[in-house]
């Protein structure tokens, strides 16, 4: 059977889930937590992302994250590739770390982001890790504490969740503490398919069925029926554009030709080493243009540009800006 595409909708949220291969630990000790949430926050700071809750388990972990105009694939395969090259090498093993791979799911954040923050920051307590909540408060391995003031990640986003309970950070502490603690006996999970499994369960799914607030069925989003078309019909046009761009021809090469006519370049400039003055904006609107519009993966365009993947991600930071200034993009000529 196929793999189902992944939804990217630009500032979108997403619950992201990873478990280890068999289940087995992927964050046995404390070494190997502190390297996953180091590369996490060096790839939230390159992709321009945002996390708003966090819990690593044994074997598996959990994230709230807000995306950039850049897909979450972008982050994610980073963080989790050096994080799996680092491990093994620390353990001294080979072969895979983790089972399958991450699972991404949309949600409706005007219904779904308080509960999921507190299922998320309640995962150790769950677990049995730790004794309550008032002991997950100096517990370092989710954004619980980070939300008190303890054992802050400073790529942590605290504050959007915090101002939905108080206009000062005592009140909001309090309030969000108070809210945490009445969630600790709900049994249900967040899920895809857009059917509501956290409010009640499955006795208030049944009820909303009787009232025929039917919901459409995709496991890669969580919310209401007119969320889920939305974000359906997002992604869709994202995806036509890009297959009417192919189909006409737009490869690298032709990207190339097109991003250094409007820099007055030359193409075969784009592979030197310079980088300055218009040359510097080809380069860069090169690589956001063929990562955000026409879908390329960075290997190609680095391959085209004899430069490494990371620098690849460096232009496309600085063509995101130009081209939002300058409303720079290849819509404009596909009809």
């Amino acid at each position: 059977m196929p793999r189902v595409g992944r939804l990217h909708i630009p500032g979108g949220y997403y619950h992201v889930i990873s478990r280890g291969l068999e289940r087995r630990f992927v964050f046995g000790t404390d070494i190997d937590k502190s390297d996953f949430l180091a590369r996490l926050g060096k790839g939230l700071t390159r992709t321009n992302t945002r996390c708003l809750a966090w819990a690593l388990m044994s074997n598996h972990f959990h994230l709230l994250i807000q995306v950039s105009d850049a897909p979450l694939s972008k982050l994610m395969a980073s963080v989790l590739s050096g994080y799996a090259n680092s491990y093994n090498r620390r353990h001294r093993r080979c072969g895979y770390v983790y089972q399958n791979r991450y699972k991404s799911i949309l949600i409706d954040v005007d219904t779904y982001f308080l509960e999921l923050v507190r299922y998320i920051h309640l995962n150790p307590v769950r677990a049995g890790m730790v004794a309550g909540v008032a002991e997950l408060g100096n517990y370092a391995w989710t954004g619980h504490a980070g939300m008190l003031g303890k054992h802050l990640q400073d790529w942590h986003s605290t504050q959007e969740t915090l101002r939905f309970f108080g206009d000062s950070p005592r009140r909001a502490r309090i309030s969000y503490l108070r809210f945490l603690g009445e969630g600790k006996s709900k049994q249900g999970i967040l899920n895809g398919g857009g059917l509501i499994r956290s409010h009640g369960g499955w006795q208030d799914l049944a009820q909303l069925r009787r009232e025929h607030t039917i919901c459409i069925g995709d496991e890669r989003i969580l919310g209401p029926t007119d969320f889920v078309e939305s974000a359906l019909r997002q992604d869709d046009l994202t995806t036509e554009l890009q297959t009417k761009l192919l189909h006409r021809g737009w490869d690298t090469y032709n990207l190339a030709k097109w991003a250094c006519k409007r820099t007055d370049t030359k193409v075969e400039q784009l592979a030197s080493k310079a980088r300055g003055g218009n040359l510097a904006k080809a380069k860069s609107i090169f690589c956001y243009v063929g990562v955000s519009e026409l879908g390329l993966r960075s290997r190609e365009l680095a391959d085209f540009l004899s430069i490494s993947q990371p620098s690849v991600s460096a232009w496309v930071r600085k063509g995101e800006a130009l081209c939002k200034v300058k409303g720079i993009s290849l819509k404009s000529i596909i009809g």
